[in-house]
């Protein structure tokens, strides 16, 4: 007789729950893959109550679905059930098991991710959520980083309207969107305008609005002059409407952009793993809270530095079938962590020369920028996993790879 059919013992029960926009659709299953209860309920606080009523009423024991966060996830945990979540690329990949045809439906996908629980339950994690303070952190830090997106997209509407309406103003200075080269569009939005600037009235302004004085007032007529002329006239005026309407959609997003930054500052002051981030080489205050938001403060999320780093994309997947194997690019990755992880290992390199040493070995061996950055991204994945896990500060004089190549070079100069 089977443990599930000795009397007294309850028989497992899971479920899948397929997430939709103002619907989700629900399957629940016995142990032995058998639908017990198929319903939908409204993605509201009456439908939620009514699907933890249901669950409850069968037992549920385990559950399964596609994103982990948001009202659906939040009622689930807070009514105490385990809840597994399995990415949609491998809903899939899944729906191969019951037929080839691979339709999407999403009754038939609530019953997939019911039975992915119940039968491969030992290859999922539980969700574990971080704490309010991370998930907080990681919405700021994240809005922050589309915003910025925003200003290079409007900057380089800007700069191609500009080709047009008023070339001279595009290289002027270092960057288009910098402060001063837009004080300087905004004041000379003409060609007309641009006419009228000689060295010494050029000199003059750029006194007045606190220009650092880098490239000489006069290099700068000069560039102004040597450049192709723009629209001038009735026809000028009126492309530069144009402008100040980018410009002042730039200004916007440039003052939400340091808001956000303002806050990001407070919130990771206040965060008890603030230290362990800010400790890590040229991690500063914006990136230390990316990685901290995005890697999170639920220690049992990554059991070891390699799933950390397979999650972050920066492990390659390995393919293997008889004597033919394979490695490529991890596609099935969380994106905002492997971002977040390759802008500090890329930025690395410049401040600790053990990170030089191995992005440079790897561009050596023929890789290229983005796949040297992941090496070195991995490398320091397992730093930080420890770290984090041991909650202690990143220390260079700790750190033995490093110190033995410092080592190496005090002896090779010696």
């Amino acid at each position: 007789m089977s443990v599930q059919d000795t009397p007294g013992v309850r028989r497992a029960v899971t479920a899948g729950i397929d997430w939709a926009k103002d619907n989700h659709a629900v399957c629940i299953i016995d142990s032995d893959g058998e639908p017990i209860e198929r319903f939908t309920v409204a993605h509201s606080k009456a439908g939620l109550a009514r699907l933890n009523a249901v669950l409850d009423r069968h037992g549920v024991d385990a559950i399964g679905i596609e994103r982990g966060d948001g009202p659906v996830v939040d009622a689930l945990l807070a009514a105490g059930r385990t809840v597994f979540v399995v990415p949609p690329s491998q809903v899939k990949a899944l729906r191969q098991r019951y037929g080839s045809a691979g339709n999407k439906d999403d009754r038939f996908d609530a019953y997939v991710l019911a039975d992915t629980v119940r039968t491969d339950q030992r290859r999922l994690t539980p969700l574990l959520l971080d704490s309010p303070a991370t998930t907080t952190l990681r919405k700021l830090v994240r809005t922050r980083k589309d915003l910025v997106a925003h200003r290079v997209a409007v900057t380089n509407q800007l700069r191609a309207h500009l080709q047009t309406a008023l070339p001279a103003v595009i290289d002027l200075f270092r960057d288009l969107d910098s402060a001063i080269s837009l004080q300087f569009v905004t004041r000379f939005d003409t060609q007309d305008a641009l006419d009228w600037l000689s060295p010494k009235r050029l000199t003059a302004w750029l006194s007045s609005v606190g220009y650092c004085g880098r490239v000489d007032p006069a290099v700068l007529h000069q560039r102004i002059t040597a450049a192709p002329a723009g629209v001038a006239g009735e026809h000028g005026r009126a492309l530069a409407g144009i402008t100040h309407a980018y410009l002042s959609t730039l200004h916007t997003i440039t003052t939400q952009i340091e808001a956000l930054a303002q806050q990001i500052s407070e919130a990771l002051a206040l965060h008890p793993d603030r230290r362990i981030f800010t400790s890590l080489p040229r991690s500063g205050t914006v990136r230390a809270a990316r990685l901290l938001a995005e890697i999170g403060d639920a220690r049992g999320r990554f059991p070891t530095a390699a799933s950390l780093a397979c999650l972050a994309g920066v492990a390659p997947s390995t393919r293997q079938s008889g004597k033919a194997r394979v490695v490529a690019f991890r596609w099935a990755v969380d994106k905002q962590l492997r971002d977040a992880v390759c802008d500090f290992a890329g930025d690395s390199r410049r401040a600790n020369p053990w990170a030089a040493d191995l992005y440079n070995r790897a561009r050596n061996r023929g890789h290229d920028h983005p796949h040297a950055v992941r090496i070195l991204a991995k490398a320091w994945l397992d730093i930080i996993w420890k770290c984090w896990t041991t909650n202690t500060t990143y220390d260079p004089d700790q750190h033995r790879a490093l110190q033995r190549l410092l080592n190496q070079d005090q002896t090779a100069t010696g």
